[in-house]
């Protein structure tokens, strides 16, 4: 998953675009080399299609269901997810993201649906937007494991329409014998990445650098291009 919400507001909200949830009915299509959630390959490092379905409301509420294909190396076919938020500007300067998000994975196999809740606090500045992230679910990949992923994130403007934006993560499972990283029971770990982000006739484009303290080909270094366009209904 990008997030998941990761990113789901994850059909790329890259930051260029505008910051205001859009008024009733919208839609984003997003075409990337890759689909990682926290720096791990959720295609076999293929590429992914992606697509979103959004009604937001002028109170700040928002709602909506996101898809992408996956490739797991089993029957799993596709991601689809819905989710319920609300977007709360506190001043001109703070704000406050939070709401709950449900995972599921369709084929033959679906054990591994669940759902997370998530909060996210930005503070702008003459010097950029800083995050504030957090994700936490009560059985992580449908294995009743506790799960929280910390974020912290800087999104810097160089000139207009062109950005970078840092981030760092931790994703720490909070039951290591119902979820864990690798056979050596390994609980946490850590994501970096660096993107740089534009827009060009309606469509974002964000090219990123990512890596992870993982010592494995589905979550080494990597570039990862993506490319969207956002319909309003």
């Amino acid at each position: 998953m990008n997030n998941k919400l990761k990113q789901l507001v994850v059909a790329l909200p890259f930051a260029l675009l505008s910051t205001t949830a859009a008024a009733d009915w919208s839609t984003t299509i997003t075409a990337a080399s890759d689909y990682t959630f926290n720096g791990v390959t959720q295609t076999d490092s293929d590429p992914a299609i992606q697509g979103s379905l959004d009604y937001a409301f002028d109170s700040g509420v928002y709602a909506g269901v996101w898809a992408s294909n996956v490739d797991f190396g089993d029957d799993t076919d596709f991601e689809l997810d819905a989710y319920l938020g609300k977007y709360v500007q506190l001043d001109e300067q703070f704000s406050v993201d939070y709401g709950i998000a449900y995972y599921t994975y369709q084929g033959n196999n679906s054990d591994g649906n669940y759902a997370e809740a998530y909060t996210k606090f930005g503070y702008a500045s003459e010097y950029g937007q800083t995050e504030l992230n957090f994700w936490y679910s009560w059985d992580y990949f449908g294995t009743g494991a506790g799960h929280v992923i910390s974020m912290v994130a800087h999104t810097y403007e160089l000139a207009p329409n062109h950005a970078l934006r840092a981030s760092f993560d931790i994703s720490n499972s909070l039951d290591g014998e119902k979820w864990a990283w690798d056979t050596n029971q390994k609980k946490s770990y850590k994501h970096y990445r660096l993107a740089y982000q534009t827009s060009y006739e309606g469509f974002g484009i964000e090219v990123a650098a990512e890596n992870t303290s993982l010592d494995y080909d589905y979550a080494d270094e990597r570039i990862v291009l993506a490319v969207s366009r956002t319909f309003d209904l």
